[in-house]
Parts: structure tokens; sequence; C-alpha cells
């Protein structure tokens, strides 16, 4: 791994500790198109390296106080099951339609961060859950996992907040327990059909998670909604970059 992918690797923690999500959205363009790596290599090396990484920011959270254990674990267990079984069959989709989705993806990402708010809660409604629309939110996560590899966070956070009434700090360091739980099932559904570069992805995992202490640690000093608008833009102009490239292999 050179210095530009190793810098990238550390990003992908940052964003992770800071924002609770956001990990998987730009390890997989950095795996194709910095490493060159295949998409579907691409895709199950990131949910490796976003799951692990994911893991270990989940602890920082903890020990902060900022984790919901029983609602992240709930949230968690059900995307698991979509994202496993999604995985299995993403075998048979071309890897050029899971990047163009992907490219979607992150164009709607970033539309959905510059909309979202934090919404006030009282505190009659802040213990009560809607387990029904947890439900099919996390099942509709970890379907977009299995297919392109995203971890969700940018959905994850707010339905935390919104469904589960849980307030946002919470909300960031229980997503990264969900992020993990889905990313590594999604990468064991992978795994048996996809190559894996273990040194690569193994290196930039402990690259990245170097990089989610940091941004487990600026949490507190750096403003949020200013983040999100600068990644949100980010993402837009990826986004088109990829959709655009991929778009063009329909008709061949």
């Amino acid at each position: 791994m050179n210095l530009l992918s190793g810098l990238l690797a550390a990003l992908v923690g940052v964003s992770l500790g800071l924002m609770g999500g956001g990990g998987s959205i730009l390890t997989v363009p950095i795996f194709v198109y910095v490493l060159q790596f295949q998409p579907k290599e691409a895709i199950a090396m990131g949910l490796g390296v976003v799951g692990a990484t994911s893991i270990v920011g989940t602890i920082g959270h903890w020990r902060a106080g900022n984790l919901d254990l029983k609602v992240a674990a709930t949230f968690g267990l059900i995307a698991m099951l979509s994202t496993y079984s999604v995985a299995k069959i993403a075998e048979f989709i071309p890897g050029y339609i899971q990047l163009s989705l992907f490219a979607l993806v992150m164009i709607s990402s970033a539309l959905f961060m510059f909309r979202s708010k934090t919404p006030k809660l009282s505190e009659e409604t802040r213990h009560e859950v809607a387990f029904v629309k947890i439900l099919l939110v996390a099942t509709s996560i970890g379907l977009l996992t299995g297919i392109v590899g995203v971890g969700g966070g940018f959905l994850i956070v707010p339905a935390l907040v919104l469904l589960a009434k849980i307030e946002m700090k919470r909300a960031v360091g229980s997503s990264l327990l969900v992020i993990s739980m889905n990313s590594v099932a999604g990468f064991l559904g992978y795994v048996d059909h996809v190559k894996i570069d273990w040194k690569t992805m193994l290196s930039f995992t402990a690259v990245a998670i170097m990089g989610s202490f940091l941004g487990t640690y600026l949490t507190k000093y750096v403003s949020q909604s200013a983040l999100k608008r600068s990644f949100a833009i980010f993402l837009i102009f990826m986004g088109v970059l990829i959709f655009i490239q991929n778009w063009t292999k329909f008709s061949k």
C-alpha cells in the first residue's frame, strides 16, 4: 500500500469516527479507482475494512457513553439477515451495474445530508421505539449493503434518531455497531465467491482503525453540520463521475 492509499485509508477511518458513517462510500471507490480492484472485490474488501474499523470505533463511543446497545443490536441483527442473503446472490449482478447503483447511492446520500436536521425530541417520545418502521428501514439498509457494499451510516443515524428516539451523539455511536454487524454479514456473503487480497485489506484496515481514533476524538471539536455539507458536495461530484463512467457500459 503506497502513501496515497494510506492517507485515503486514514480518511475512511476519520469519516467513520466523526460521522458514524461514510466509510463504505469512500472505501469502494478507493479500491476500484486507486488500488485498481474489480468492483466485486472492492465491495467485498470494503465491507471487511469498514466492518473491522467500525467495531473499533464502537468501543470508543461505548466508553464515552454514546451507545444504545439494545437498539443497535436489534437494528443490526435485522439488517444482517438481508445483507447476507443479498450478498450471496450479488455474484450474478454485473460489476458495472453495482457501481452505477453505488454512484446513485452516493448522490442520494449527499442530498439527504443537505436536507437532514436533528429533530428536537420530547421526553415523552424519547423512549418509544417504532419497531415496525425500524424493521423496514433495517431490512432496506441490509439490501443496499449486500448489493453495493454501503454500510448505510447516512441512513442509520437519522433512523435511530427519528425512529428509536435517541439523541444524536448516541445515534452516531450506535450506528457504528450496526455498520460493523452489517458489514461483517456482507463480507461473509461475498467471501466464498470473490477473491480477497488479504494483505491489502488488512493493511488498509489497520490504517483506517488509527484514523477512526482520531475521528472519534475530533467529534468534540468539529462542526457536524459543516462537515456534512462539505462531505455531501464531495459525494455528489464523485457520484456523478462514477455513474457517467459506468453508464456507458449499459449500451455495450
